[in-house]
């Protein structure tokens, strides 16, 4: 329940085959072999911790601490309803910097692998270079997971996946987080090994 599903389909998919098969269970919950959730509270309390999280590191909780409750409600109803107007009408307040700042303080990421056993990698990276070019999303992999990036004369063994594409490294990470964002305002990027099939 903590990984968004997209997120979890680029980690476990291959081009063959879907991940997993869901069965649906309406009596004799599997206890002993999936996470049972609480209540419908606890996942609207995660998702809201994560918001209030990514504001910190964008805007340092500015934004998300001048919302009233009432707009805090309407982000998750807007997300729980799939209603997109709704959402959005509040969530555009937290993807907004001043002109003067050239993008977020931080870029709010998590890089997820398949092949270690660290949950995920999160650390401060700004989206401006102190010479302020804008950072890439290649810069970002190089400072902090250079593994995942090739050799310039080597071959690539790992491929670099949000949403289910594969973007440039060339791409300014400024604008992945205002476009590519889950909706918890999280960059998660998979890093899985290069395809064979």
């Amino acid at each position: 329940m903590h990984y968004p599903i997209g997120l979890l389909f680029d980690l476990l998919a291959s081009s063959s085959a879907l991940p997993w098969n869901i069965t649906v269970h309406f009596k004799s919950f599997p206890e002993k072999d999936l996470l049972h959730c609480p209540s419908k509270d606890a996942i609207e309390a995660h998702f809201m911790s994560c918001m209030k999280e990514a504001d910190a590191l964008k805007h340092k909780s500015q934004v998300i601490n001048e919302m009233q409750k009432k707009d805090h409600k309407q982000l998750w109803m807007g997300l729980q309803n799939d209603r997109f107007d709704q959402f959005w009408a509040i969530n555009r307040k937290l993807m907004e910097y001043p002109a003067e700042e050239n993008g977020f303080r931080y870029i709010p990421f998590r890089i997820y692998q398949t092949t270690t056993e660290r949950p995920f990698i999160q650390k401060l990276f700004r989206p401006v270079a102190a010479d302020g070019q804008l950072h890439t999303l290649g810069d970002l992999l190089k400072e902090v997971c250079p593994s995942a990036v090739a050799p310039e004369d080597g071959e690539r063994k790992n491929q670099v996946m949000i949403h289910g594409i594969e973007p440039m490294l060339e791409t300014p990470l400024q604008w992945l987080s205002e476009h590519l964002s889950y909706p918890d305002n999280f960059l998660h990027i998979s890093i899985i090994p290069q395809p064979t099939d």
